[in-house]
């Protein structure tokens, strides 16, 4: 007896640095090439979520991070043209400034201070408008 068919699991990683900016990669592929996303990808089998979201963080942008916090879990079916998916969303914020460097299928990695004028891939609006209650939430604690 095979696994049923079942959504792909990926995760997404928001990070903000010490002034608000949030990180951001240029998509080099289709679905959303030249896009902003959030740096992202498939969680390996064997591979935790969080192990998953810190691996694809380090290949997309060069950077790591300490403490992960849950935004929260999308899996609209139609998030992804490519097929159902659904990705497990972590928070972190840098303590001091760091330079990220593209690399895998990000074109480029920067820090953009103003998402909201920007043209993001997938639900990354709705993530980055959902991570920064979360950030709210965890800057009082």
């Amino acid at each position: 007896m095979g696994f049923p068919a079942t959504p792909a699991l990926t995760t997404d990683c928001v990070v903000f640095d010490p002034t608000g900016r949030v990180l951001l990669i240029r998509r080099a592929h289709e679905p959303f090439k030249g896009h902003y996303a959030l740096p992202g990808g498939f969680v390996d089998v064997g591979e935790t979520v969080e192990a998953g979201c810190r691996r694809e963080l380090q290949e997309e942008t060069g950077l790591s991070v300490g403490d992960l916090h849950l935004v929260g879990v999308y899996s609209d079916p139609s998030r992804d043209p490519r097929g159902h998916t659904a990705s497990t969303v972590f928070l972190a914020r840098l303590a001091a400034p760091a330079d990220p460097v593209a690399g895998d299928d990000a074109a480029a990695a920067e820090w953009v201070e103003n998402w909201r004028d920007e043209r993001l891939a997938f639900d990354h609006a709705e993530i980055l408008d959902d991570a920064e209650t979360v950030l709210a939430a965890i800057s009082q604690d």
